[in-house]
């Protein structure tokens, strides 16, 4: 093999990693002045395995909780007030999924709540297992609960609550609707 496809092979042949999010919000509409109280990231690979890099944040909206929000994901103020806003965040989320495709479950929400706390457009390549789900199971159940069911997927033991158990059912559900296996 010739030196400079060696040197391609090894370095500019990585694989492309992804990353499976999910937020957490003081209620449905950044528009309407809601904030992130929440983020979560885990990132995959070019085979949809964990790499076991993580980027996880409460965040202090600066704002009131709605009762509806707390009731889903249980993060009130009197919790969030002693973490920093997203503002202490941005910089290290932004680089935690740069160049990287994002995956989440109905995702425009999430990426919605992202672009207004960044300040533009996130430029990634977004993936919805939402609309996979829609597509590929049609007649079912989408949301995370059903569709762990149907899958099968069970997370044992793990230390972690709201978005970041959530992204962790999302990369299995993402892993089996891709590699088309409707039950394990």
């Amino acid at each position: 093999m010739r030196f400079t496809n060696l040197f391609r092979k090894i370095f500019c042949s990585r694989g492309s990693k992804k990353v499976v999010i999910d937020t957490e919000a003081t209620g449905l509409r950044p528009e309407d002045g809601h904030k992130l109280v929440e983020i979560a990231a885990i990132e995959i690979d070019e085979n949809d395995r964990q790499t076991g890099a993580v980027f996880h944040a409460y965040i202090n909206p600066l704002r009131k909780v709605s009762e509806e929000a707390a009731a889903i994901h249980t993060l009130n103020n009197e919790f969030l007030q002693n973490y920093p806003t997203f503002d202490a965040y941005k910089d290290s989320f932004l680089r935690f999924i740069k160049g990287k495709e994002i995956i989440g479950h109905n995702v425009q929400f999430d990426i919605k709540f992202l672009n207004h706390e960044i300040g533009f457009e996130l430029p990634n390549k977004i993936t919805d297992t939402l609309q996979m789900a829609r597509k590929h199971l049609p007649g079912h159940r989408h949301n995370l609960c059903a569709l762990s069911k149907f899958f099968r997927v069970k997370i044992r033991k793990s230390p972690y609550n709201g978005a970041l158990l959530d992204a962790l059912y999302i990369c299995e559900i993402y892993k089996r609707m891709k590699n088309g296996k409707n039950k394990i």
